[in-house]
């Protein structure tokens, strides 16, 4: 969340709200990795990027 927050050059509270909304829609998945916490789109959250939905 810190490094995307970062990179897109927002606040890290922010970012994470924005990451929590997207999983509770099931647009990703989140899974711990040490001390960071990683994020993959679903094959939902895909379809909807790519726009095949």
């Amino acid at each position: 969340t810190t490094t995307l927050a970062h990179r897109l050059g927002l606040a890290p509270s922010s970012v994470s709200g924005h990451l929590s909304a997207l999983r509770g829609a099931g647009l990703l998945t989140s899974r711990r990795y040490g001390h960071q916490v990683l994020y993959e789109r679903t094959p939902l959250g895909m379809a909807l990027a790519s726009g095949g939905v």
